[in-house]
Parts: structure tokens; C-alpha cells; sequence
């Protein structure tokens, strides 16, 4: 069954959020948390809502296109509303903040709050009223899509906080490569193109980290689509100017252009495996599992490599300069794909030889081999190969025929060589290459 955003706890229409109602625990806020990071995360959501309603008829995410108009345009809507009720929730929390908060440098005030809280009223009212029918035009979504990104568009204080998404870039640069843009000695041409291009990469990865957050509390993942949006429109402007400059730049043997051109090609070449493979036609689909694995591989994908861009201007830089030193939790990711790979092997080994000669030695050492593999390596896998590979255990572990094991263990073997493939030609492997003796 598709997870839908619960929505009494975000937004009832029928109640103003007054004081009394703030000050209530079981609205209160995570500790700690600040209204500069609840302004930009609901600017986002804001932002992400404003290009999926531009976009949603040539998205390279979506293989729906207006000529479709036969089928039901329900889900569009239900994914408008729970974008809503999100931003409802976080403009809520931010409420609390601000009104428990003597000082803020946030160019957002409460009123700001209020009068935001009056537009999603009658912009969730009635996108709620639209989700009631059970069959929906494409008309009723044309007319529905451009009424929502009109009142969105002319709103001022949406405009406001859509603007906390791109405003001080340089803060979201890791410190020790803003450090380094600042200190070592660079050409002023150089240095010119490194500061307007660097920031934005970091503030896409910024915009991914909210997702990879929700990833990680196992939150209702297919609103993000609306994120996806504004990353690949931050995404496509990036490697549009990388691009353009390309074309004009002085000396095509630089180490700048080498970079540059890099940097252009890896991130198109995520973007397609991304928009054009894992998030295709992902508003329609309903398994929560198949939502999950995909929106983890898209995250994934994109995140990693905008890091590696990142660290290779780093290197740019700063020769020598080790990624983590740019991004410190890389060296957590090195250690578990390290682990990762070591496992994946011995279990290609131990399948193989089951195969082989399936005998009670050899098929001893594979159960031991898949059990250690699935009490740990596995959840450094993407959710679908760890889904994968247990399933193929349990079949391991169910069959007592040695008659019909052997085809399993085949099957199992051809998909682990696969898989192992993949692990090694992870990013954060590069500079380790795999060895038998490992």
C-alpha cells in the first residue's frame, strides 16, 4: 500500500494556530533545531512545488505527458496535497521558533508565518477537496497546476522563503574546502569561476541532504519528486554555464578546463541515470518498497557524485588533498564498501563451491558465510539488493534437495558476480582496487 503523509498532525483547516495552541508538547519542536534551518527546508519544499508544477509536462522524471489525457490525474493531486502539508507542518514548527525566540537574524518574521499560514489554508482546503473524487481529468490537473503556481508565483512571502534556498551559498561549502578557496593562491579568472561554481554544487548537495535525511527516518519518500525537481533545474543551469564557459575558455590544456569538463560530464551522466531511469513514471507507482529503493538509488547516485566533483576541485586546488578530508564521513563510507566488497566475495566464493560439489563441508561453509553476510555487510547495500539477497538466503536455507539446490545456487552466484561489480565500481572505491587475496 502506497504511505500517504498523515494528515491531522500537519494542517486542519478548520483551526488557527493560535498561542495556546503552540504551546501545546505534542507540537513541540526537535531539540535544538533553528529557525534558519526550518525557513530554507520549507523555502525548498516551496521552491521544489513551484518547478514540478512548471515542469510536470516535460519532466525527464515523468513519462506521463499531456497526451495522456485518458488516464486518472489523482496522484498528481495527492502529491501536491502532501507537499502542502508539509509545508504546513514546517511553517507551523517555525512558528513555535519564532515565537520562542528573542533574537533572530531571519529576514522572516511571525506575521510572514501568519499571513503564510492563511494561503495554506485555502490553497489545502481546496486541493483536498480535489483528492475526495476518485477519477480526475487532465484539464481538472492543467487548470489545478497553473492556478497553484499563479497564487505561488504572486505571493510575496512565498517568495520570501523560496529565497532562504538561495541565499549565502558558501555557508553549505564543507569548511575545509571554503577554507582552501579562501587561503591558497589562485589566478583571479580562476578564482572567479571556482567561487561562483563551487557554492552551487554544495548548495545541490544541500538540497539532497533533506532527502537523504528522510531516506533515513524511513519518512513518506515520494513528495521528494518535488525536490528532485529543483535539483535537476539547479543541476541543468550548473552544467549549462560549466558548459557555456567551456566553449569560451582561453587555454583547453588547463587544469581548470580539465576539471571543469569533468565536473560537466559526470554530473549529466547522473542526471540521466537518475531522471531518465530510476525516478521515471515514480508518481504513478504505489509499493512502498519500490518507492524506497528508488528514491535511495536516485539520492545516492546524485549525492555521491556531486561529493566527487567537489573533491576534485579540491584537488584542484590542493594536490594531494584526500576526500575526506573534504567530506570527513567518506572515510566511514570507504570502510563499510571496503567491508562490503571483502564479504560479497567470500559469498561468491562459498556459492561457486557449493555449486561445484554441494556436500556438507562445502555447503556448511555457505550457510556460515551467508549468515555472517546478513548479519551486517547487507545493510550497506541498497534496499533492493539487500531485499534480493535475502530472499535468495531463504531459498538457500529452505531447500534440502541437492537436485534442486544446485540451479538456486547458480542463479545466486550469477547475481552475486553482478552485484559485486557493481560494489567495486563504486566512487568511494576508485583508488582501491580489489584484491583476490582480500
Amino acid at each position: 500500500m502506497e504511505r500517504v503523509a498523515p494528515q491531522t498532525p500537519f494542517f486542519n483547516p478548520g483551526i488557527t494556530y493560535s498561542a495556546a495552541l503552540l504551546a501545546k508538547d505534542s507540537f513541540s519542536n526537535p531539540a535544538g533545531e533553528q529557525a534558519e534551518e526550518i525557513a530554507f527546508e520549507l523555502g525548498l519544499w516551496l521552491a521544489g512545488l513551484e518547478c514540478f508544477l512548471s515542469t510536470w509536462d516535460h519532466s525527464p522524471a515523468e513519462n506521463n505527458r499531456p497526451a495522456d489525457s485518458t488516464r486518472n490525474w489523482t496522484k498528481e493531486f495527492r502529491l501536491t496535497h502532501s507537499a502542502l502539508l508539509i509545508c504546513s507542518r514546517l511553517n507551523y514548527r517555525l512558528r513555535k521558533t519564532l515565537s520562542d525566540s528573542e533574537v533572530t537574524d531571519l529576514p522572516i518574521s511571525l506575521d510572514d508565518s501568519n499571513e503564510f499560514s492563511s494561503f495554506l489554508r485555502d490553497t489545502i482546503t481546496l486541493n483536498g477537496s480535489f483528492i475526495q473524487s476518485e477519477y480526475l481529468e487532465f484539464s481538472v490537473w492543467k487548470s489545478w497546476s497553473v492556478l497553484l503556481y499563479g497564487k505561488l508565483r504572486d505571493s510575496k512571502v512565498v517568495g520570501r522563503f523560496t529565497g532562504q534556498t538561495g541565499k549565502s551559498t558558501d555557508d553549505y561549502l564543507p569548511a575545509n574546502l571554503k577554507k582552501l578557496l579562501q587561503s591558497k593562491p589562485i589566478p583571479f579568472a580562476d578564482r572567479a569561476d571556482l567561487e561562483f561554481i563551487l557554492p552551487r554544487f554544495a548548495k545541490i548537495l544541500k538540497f539532497l541532504s533533506v532527502i537523504g535525511r528522510m531516506v533515513k527516518d524511513d519518512e513518506p519518500l515520494k513528495p521528494t519528486l518535488l525536490i528532485f525537481s529543483k535539483v535537476y533545474e539547479e543541476s541543468e543551469g550548473l552544467i549549462n554555464y560549466i558548459n557555456n564557459r567551456l566553449a569560451r575558455f582561453p587555454d583547453e590544456t588547463a587544469d581548470l578546463f580539465n576539471s571543469l569538463d569533468s565536473a560537466s560530464y559526470s554530473a549529466s551522466l547522473e542526471l540521466k541515470k537518475v531522471y531518465q531511469q530510476e525516478l521515471t513514471g515514480l508518481v504513478g507507482i504505489r509499493p512502498a518498497p519500490t518507492i524506497y529503493a528508488r528514491i535511495e538509488t536516485a539520492y545516492a547516485l546524485l549525492n555521491d557524485s556531486f561529493e566527487q566533483i567537489l573533491a576534485g576541485f579540491a584537488r584542484l586546488i590542493e594536490p594531494g588533498i584526500a576526500v575526506n578530508e573534504v567530506f570527513p564521513h567518506f572515510q566511514k563510507k570507504l570502510e563499510q564498501s571496503l567491508m562490503l566488497r571483502k564479504h560479497l566475495w567470500q559469498v561468491l566464493q562459498a556459492v561457486k563451491a557449493a555449486e561445484h560439489s554441494p556436500d556438507k563441508r562445502s555447503l556448511g561453509d555457505l550457510n556460515r558465510q551467508i549468515t555472517l553476510f546478513v548479519a551486517e555487510p547487507t545493510r550497506y547495500l541498497f534496499f533492493k539488493d539487500k531485499e534480493t539477497i535475502e530472499r535468495f538466503s531463504e531459498e538457500v536455507f529452505a531447500t534440502t534437495d541437492k537436485k534442486d539446490l544446485v540451479p538456486i545456487l547458480h542463479r545466486f552466484g550469477a547475481y552475486l558476480e553482478t552485484l559485486f561489480s557493481q560494489v567495486n565500481m563504486r566512487n568511494v572505491l576508485g583508488a582501491h582496487p580489489f584484491e583476490e587475496k582480500n
